[in-house]
């Protein structure tokens, strides 16, 4: 998928989890979207091209050969009797199920941990990200919740209640981006390390019908425009408005 697709279905995929998260409100429900659209960009810090490796220079270029590195490696380390002869690099280590898993813990800790700052600087990496998507109109929605925050006087307040559950907006995002990457075609092996046809790194993908070319017609025509519509309807309150409005 590309990165427009990955933050558009995290945003999606962010609205949906809210109320599960205790984020009943639309300010509450912007920032977790905004969260996990963020954290969809993430896992593709193993290619060097992608927006997430590029997004602030040689910083994160140099966090991307150590991703890409890594990955390799592990590969190498864990690849079972079946699996291809490839680098192991991209859509690897960063596109599983353990690396979503371990990250949202990793940053759940931090936060815990470090205070609101910490809180706050993962908020702001995130908005970053999705800005960089999905465009400047995440930014805005980013600045009505922080003003929203500043106008009750406890900003702080609202951090703290955002450190409860960011670590698991970061994993669902990432979760997100690798079932995006199974609908294409060459799949995405997130349940490592599990061994399944003699490999270990086994891409899960749907029959090839139901699959799609990463920058073809089917995600550029039909997938974004949905994942588009369904943004707006799974804003809280959206969906009970357009009900009252058809019973009139």
């Amino acid at each position: 998928m590309l990165g427009r697709t990955h933050a558009a279905t995290g945003w999606c995929a962010g609205l949906a989890l809210a109320p599960l998260l205790g984020a009943h409100t639309l300010p509450q429900a912007v920032v977790v979207a905004t969260v996990t659209a963020g954290s969809a960009l993430l896992p593709d810090l193993d290619h060097g091209s992608s927006r997430a490796s590029r997004f602030v220079g040689p910083l994160t270029g140099l966090l991307s050969a150590l991703a890409q590195g890594a990955s390799r490696g592990l590969y190498q380390l864990t690849k079972g009797p079946r699996d291809e002869p490839v680098s192991g690099e991209h859509r690897h280590a960063t596109h599983t199920l353990a690396f979503a898993a371990l990250l949202g813990w990793w940053i759940n800790w931090a936060t815990g941990s470090m205070g609101t700052w910490a809180v706050g600087a993962v908020l702001a990496v995130a908005a970053l990200l999705a800005v960089d998507a999905l465009g400047d109109w995440v930014l805005a929605a980013a600045a009505f919740v922080a003003l929203l925050w500043l106008a009750n006087g406890n900003p702080e307040h609202e951090l703290a209640a955002v450190a409860g559950w960011i670590g698991w907006a970061v994993a669902a995002g990432c979760l997100v981006h690798c079932l995006g990457d199974a609908l294409t075609l060459s799949g995405c092996p997130f349940l490592w390390p599990i061994p399944i046809a003699g490999e270990t790194w086994y891409e899960i993908r749907p029959p090839r019908l139901l699959r799609f070319r990463t920058g073809g017609p089917v995600e550029q025509f039909l997938v974004l425009p949905a994942c588009t519509v369904a943004g707006v309807l799974l804003l809280p309150g959206v969906w009970p408005m357009l009900l009252d409005l058809t019973d009139h």
